[in-house]
């Protein structure tokens, strides 16, 4: 039995290991009641403290996600309403490539390179985004030398994503309708 374990290649063991780490983890008895506890706030997050968005502004939104993440309110709407449908790893992932884009220090960004790897594309990862295998692999091949482009195919599919499906859900969403009120 052992025999056949040792012929696994190695990423095969480690993910074992892995795997036995997180179960072992899941398995320990948490120290109190309240560890066993998960939050959950019957209302959803408030905006951001900034300036209310015009009528005019808010109703461009329908037809620009640019216009609406542009938008310190807009995005904390959308963010909030992401929140509330367990779905936003996409906004979260573009958020950290357009953070990634103002970094200036090649240590620095290799290192963000990383966790945004980990993070958001790596399989399995905590809050993967829904990529294509082509983009994924792409994205994995500028790694090999980080750069400022290094996610912009990947941030594109997503933005995409957002316009085409995340959008139209906020806008018919009651954080919308409550804003063109």
């Amino acid at each position: 039995m052992c025999k056949g374990l040792a012929a696994l290649p190695h990423s095969c063991l480690e993910r074992a290991k892995e795997i036995k780490i997180k179960l072992g983890i899941l398995l320990q008895k948490p120290d109190s009641a309240g560890d066993l506890v998960i939050p959950y706030n019957e209302k959803p997050e408030k905006p951001a403290k900034t300036q209310r968005p015009s009528l005019d502004e808010a109703l461009q939104w329908r037809d620009s996600l640019d216009k609406l993440l542009q938008n310190n309110y807009g995005l904390a709407s959308f963010k909030s309403f992401l929140k509330s449908e367990f779905s936003e790893e996409n906004l979260e992932f573009w958020i950290a490539c357009e953070d990634y884009k103002k970094i200036k220090s090649p240590t620095k960004m290799a290192e963000k390179a990383k966790q945004i790897y980990e993070e958001f594309i790596q399989t399995e990862a905590p809050k993967e985004v829904n990529i294509d295998h082509f983009t994924k692999d792409i994205t994995m091949k500028n790694l090999v030398e980080p750069s400022l482009s290094s996610f912009d195919m990947a941030q594109k599919r997503i933005h995409s994503l957002m316009e085409k499906d995340s959008l139209p859900r906020f806008v018919r969403s009651e954080f919308y309708q409550e804003l063109i009120k």
